[in-house]
């Protein structure tokens, strides 16, 4: 009996003490997983990343002259054109309008009436060609007569008046039917309707030189767009097509935000990607436009933006493909250095006025308030607290605190 109650004792004795351990285990602190970071130096820069499109800086919208008949345009985009050699559309006058039967009745009239007066004006001139020649024929007979001195000098005077004035009548007779007969054209063209300028003007509509008012370059380049392509009647003034030099003129505009527009300069340095190439271009910053506008983001925000300028300084052959209103990305450069104390933005928090971050030390965190410099989203610049090589924990959790262990989950 005595060793069945001993037994029992050093029984339950190691149970409580197992299960003693089991609960000092179950809540004895832990270390904490952490993500870490490096500390180190190295080159840094800060960027305004924003999209962008290519444009034509100086697109040339070439428009209709005159009001007239627009003749298809042959031209193509992306066709190559010469400044004032290549014709890149052609115009004919307007069709007249289509005759109403009242409108074309008094046409007929007045058809008959020109051709009625041609008659008498034709009469006119047959009756002066005849007086002329009698008084042509009077004259030499008078000068015959005055040369054997049987006719005084008045009388020859007198046929010489005669002849003068039968000579006038007949130069105006001859002047009164070019008159007549230009008044005959004059009503013979009211007639014509538009019906009838398709058949009188076929020629016309093949596009004859010597008829149609042709439109050349403005500019050496590329055509950019046809807005009319298609044989219509047009105003003056109707945009026809849109012409500008790809090669040499090409820009990008891009819509910064107001905030970021007053941290660029002209000059500032600009890396130019996603446009559809494998390498990046670069560029830089050229203006920056003093007036802002609103704009509404695909959030319903209102934004004020402000238009920058950029430059390609890359050669052409870089940027090939790239044409007017292509979409790009830009990153302009606002500060760069190639030495600086860098660590990884994610391991700075704010606790009250400063920033701080926690650095591993014997597998426990101390917190260290440190100065930050410029930021990217990225990297921080640390002007003072840390030195490099030390470890720094990322996207520290609100409930880590001053001293606790921790265990590297993985080096960033």
């Amino acid at each position: 009996m005595p060793n069945n109650k001993r037994s029992r004792f050093w029984l339950m004795l190691s149970v409580v003490i197992v299960l003693l351990l089991g609960l000092g285990y179950a809540f004895w602190p832990r270390a904490v997983l952490v993500d870490t970071g490096l500390v180190q130096r190295g080159p840094m820069r800060v960027t305004i990343d924003e999209e962008a499109k290519t444009r034509v800086r100086d697109a040339y919208v070439v428009s209709a002259p005159v009001a007239g008949r627009l003749l298809r345009v042959s031209v193509e985009p992306g066709d190559t054109v010469q400044q004032g050699q290549s014709t890149i559309a052609r115009m004919l006058p307007v069709n007249p309008p289509a005759l109403d039967i009242r409108s074309r009745e008094e046409g007929k009239a007045l058809v008959s009436s020109a051709e009625a007066s041609l008659w008498m004006a034709q009469a006119e001139l047959d009756k002066s060609l005849a007086d002329r020649d009698l008084a042509a024929e009077a004259l030499r007979r008078a000068r015959s007569l005055r040369s054997e001195g049987l006719l005084s000098q008045a009388s020859l005077d007198e046929a010489q008046r005669n002849y003068s004035a039968a000579d006038a009548a007949l130069r105006g007779a001859r002047s009164a039917i070019s008159q007549r007969e230009a008044e005959l054209a004059t009503a013979r063209a009211r007639l014509i309707s538009f019906s009838n300028s398709l058949v009188a003007g076929a020629d016309e509509a093949t596009g004859d030189a010597a008829q149609t008012i042709p439109i050349n370059a403005p500019v050496t380049g590329q055509v950019l767009r046809v807005m009319q392509e298609s044989e219509t009647i047009v105003p003056a003034g109707t945009p026809l097509i849109e012409v500008g030099d790809i090669t040499n003129d090409l820009e990008i505009l891009v819509e910064l935000l107001s905030t970021d527009a007053v941290r660029v300069s002209p000059g500032d340095r600009v890396s130019i990607v996603k446009w559809g190439g494998e390498e990046e271009i670069n560029g830089v910053v050229e203006r920056v436009e003093p007036w802002g506008f609103t704009k509404y983001s695909a959030l319903g925000v209102e934004e004020q933006r402000v238009n920058a300028l950029i430059q390609f300084t890359d050669p052409v052959e870089r940027r090939a493909g790239l044409g007017h209103g292509y979409r790009v990305e830009v990153r302009i450069v606002v500060w760069e250095t190639g030495d600086a104390l860098i660590v990884p933005s994610s391991a700075l928090f704010r606790e009250a006025d400063s920033w701080s971050v926690f650095v591993v030390e014997g597998g426990r965190v101390r917190r260290v308030p440190v100065e930050a410099g410029h930021n990217n989203g990225l990297q921080a610049e640390i002007l003072e607290g840390l030195v490099e090589g030390q470890q720094v924990v990322l996207y520290p959790a609100p409930s880590l605190e001053d001293g606790r262990r921790v265990a590297r989950r993985s080096v960033r």
